[in-house]
């Protein structure tokens, strides 16, 4: 019995050895990392970038089971054979002008307002459907959301070659323009953290903070390349989740003097340390190079003082600007010829803790300017005409350069153009005639052969499928203002597809616009900037994107209000009609005798009978009482009828006149 005991011992610890063994090398393959980066806006904001990302190791090697990798979303990917997805909850628009359209942040960020969803499936192309619909009710159920309302073939379109991944033709693409994002949404989005909000630079997301910005992003992006059979090594799942936030500080530093903040001023809170799970956990603040003084000095001055904090670089205090802590270490971005670098200040919050909480502060010493970079062309949209019958869709492309622009790498003897790309989704009731496209060039109507390089158009069908335009123009370098116009007719609606808020006016998703020659990316002087995930996220060739605005297009409205009038007035009709009749079906014999006997008592005939007898000499005798059932019975008889014939007349009459 004991060598029996001693066998079973050792069994145990053996084989409690080898899962602890694999345990470690899991949770090694695994990883997580947090990042916030900071930056000062021209317009005395703040942006507030969190990004933290997380990796799962390839199934077939590492198995099923994760120790930081969210479950939620692991069974997502394998019960949809998901590619890519990419989830945005957004409030608020991103302001291109003052806020930048040409940096990394901006291009992948800055989102269209409510909700958009796109995915790329790894499935037959029979069941792309039927993969995206099961993913919306999956997604809606997660996120506390109406993704669900996507489902539909009128909510979503597939696209060519608006997005990286639709070249397979497997991608589908939604927007919910109109959801209300909340609370609601950004919990179970943080759930998805290993510390939740309760640990590392998360517990900075104070609810009335956050929401109470200019802008408010949560976006969600997964890249999976477990379905890829053509590649030898898989990378697993790489799941990245950002929260971009526009804050207005409340210090008050004068007109002039940019507004001095800090994370407890912004956030309310302070950071007490990393999150225990995470690889690193560091926070950054960045700074544009083309900071200048508003001070009256000479040219020569002010072109030297834009430079100091070049000079001053290794130190955390300039002439310009003053920070709370010393950085931990300097990382300066490479200029090119498309924009001037900037400069990150890099802290970590691994040696602090909750009695020596990180607090980090900016103070502002004098006033000064500058701009963020700005996409080619600022592009916007708008509605043309009047009236609830037809119109048109305008999108307007100014540009943000100089006149002589001279794209480096061009050839100045060849023509110089630049490739706008646009994607533009349109509900099935705005009916759009596609050969109306109309291409304006500095006010100047042009040939539409000669600027569009390609053209993919899928016309609406009635509830059955949205409309959908891709579109490649090729505009020249020098054009200062550029203009697309398409003419539509306004479609009717059953009346039990109108929302609840039909009067406001329904939703046009924003357009995308991305220029093909030009991506948003940094390169930074330092090689190790390569390791950590937020860093990398910036020196990776971001496409240049951006939104317009959503359209507002009032519809024919019927008048709601008319069958509730028509019920009211009929259920009035036949309660008076029943009612009535049920009164003198139903009205007891009592009460009628006790009417006839008060009549007797006081009628002008036993009167006039009491009056003869006493003048002929005689006794008086009382006239017999006629019987009681035939008097009561004519009299109920007659008033039954009459109200019978009355309510009848009424009801003839209230038909005949409404048909």
């Amino acid at each position: 019995m004991s060598r029996l005991k001693f066998s079973f011992l050792l069994f145990l610890i053996l084989f409690g050895a080898s899962e602890s063994t694999a345990g470690e090398d899991k949770e090694a393959n695994e990883e997580f990392t947090e990042a916030l980066l900071l930056r000062p806006l021209p317009d005395r904001k703040v942006l507030a970038h969190f990004h933290f990302q997380s990796s799962a190791p390839p199934t077939q090697t590492y198995g099923r089971h994760h120790y930081i990798f969210p479950k939620s979303i692991y069974q997502l990917v394998h019960k949809f054979h998901i590619r890519e997805m990419e989830l945005s909850f957004t409030q608020g628009r991103w302001n291109y002008e003052r806020w930048g359209g040409f940096d990394p942040i901006s291009s992948s960020n800055a989102k269209p307002p409510g909700v958009e969803l796109w995915a790329d499936f790894d499935v037959p192309q029979n069941q792309v459907d039927d993969s995206w619909k099961n993913l919306t009710h999956a997604l809606s159920g997660l996120f506390c959301a109406s993704i669900n309302f996507l489902e539909h073939s009128t909510s979503y379109s597939a696209t060519q070659w608006s997005f990286q991944s639709s070249s397979s033709g497997k991608l589908r693409y939604g927007t919910l323009p109109r959801e209300a994002v909340c609370t609601e949404n950004l919990t179970p989005w943080l759930k998805l953290l290993p510390c939740r909000d309760k640990a590392g630079l998360s517990s900075l997301m104070d609810r009335p903070s956050i929401y109470r910005g200019y802008y408010h992003s949560q976006r969600l992006h997964l890249k999976s390349d477990e379905f890829d059979t053509s590649k030898i090594s898989s990378s697993g799942i790489v799941l990245e989740q950002t929260l971009t936030v526009v804050l207005q500080p409340n210090t008050f530093s004068g007109k002039k003097l940019q507004p001095s903040w800090s994370l407890s001023s912004l956030f309310g809170r302070k950071v007490t340390g990393k999150c225990s799970l995470s690889n690193s956990s560091n926070v950054y603040v960045q700074f544009q190079q083309n900071l200048v003084s508003e001070k009256n000095e000479s040219r020569e001055k002010s072109e030297a003082q834009k430079n100091e904090i070049l000079i001053h670089e290794g130190s955390h205090n300039n002439p310009l600007f003053a920070l709370s802590h010393p950085p931990k270490r300097v990382i300066k971005e490479v200029e090119n010829f498309q924009k001037e670098g900037s400069i990150l200040y890099e802290y970590s919050v691994e040696d602090f803790d909750e009695y020596g909480p990180f607090e980090l502060g900016l103070r502002w010493k004098v006033p000064v300017v500058w701009s963020c970079q700005q996409a080619p062309l600022h592009a916007s949209r708008f509605l043309l005409g009047s009236g609830n019958e037809r119109g048109a869709i305008a999108i307007s492309m100014k540009s943000t350069r100089s006149n002589d622009i001279e794209i480096a790498g061009y050839d100045v003897e060849k023509e110089c153009s630049l490739r706008v790309g646009i994607f533009q989704v349109v509900p099935w009731y705005v009916k759009v005639y596609y050969h109306t496209l109309e291409v304006f060039l500095d006010g100047e109507s042009q040939s539409t052969m000669d600027n569009i390089e390609k053209i993919h158009v899928s016309p609406s069908e009635d509830k059955v499928s949205p409309g959908v335009m891709e579109i490649v123009l090729r505009l020249p370098c020098s054009v200062k203002t550029a203009a697309l116009t398409l003419e539509f007719d306004k479609g009717f609606l059953h009346i039990d597809e109108y929302p609840p808020d039909a009067n406001q006016g329904f939703d046009i998703p924003s357009a995308v616009v991305h220029f093909a020659d030009f991506v948003a990316n940094m390169t930074f002087e330092d090689n190790l900037s390569k390791e950590i995930p937020i860093l990398s996220k910036l020196q990776g060739k971001t496409p240049v994107r951006s939104y317009t605005e959503v359209l507002l297009v009032p519809l024919t409205t019927p008048d709601f209000s008319m069958p509730y009038n028509v019920i009211t007035m009929t259920c009035t009709i036949f309660a008076l009609y029943f009612g009535s009749l049920l009164n003198a079906l139903r009205r007891r014999r009592g009460e009628e005798e006790r009417l006839l006997k008060g009549k007797e008592k006081g009628s002008l005939r036993l009167l006039l009978s009491r009056l003869s007898a006493k003048l002929r000499g005689k006794p008086w005798e009382p006239p017999p009482k006629p019987s009681s059932s035939s008097s009561k019975k004519s009299s109920v008889n007659y008033k039954l009828v009459a109200k019978v014939v009355l309510v009848a007349g009424i009801a003839i009459v209230w038909q005949f006149y409404y048909q």
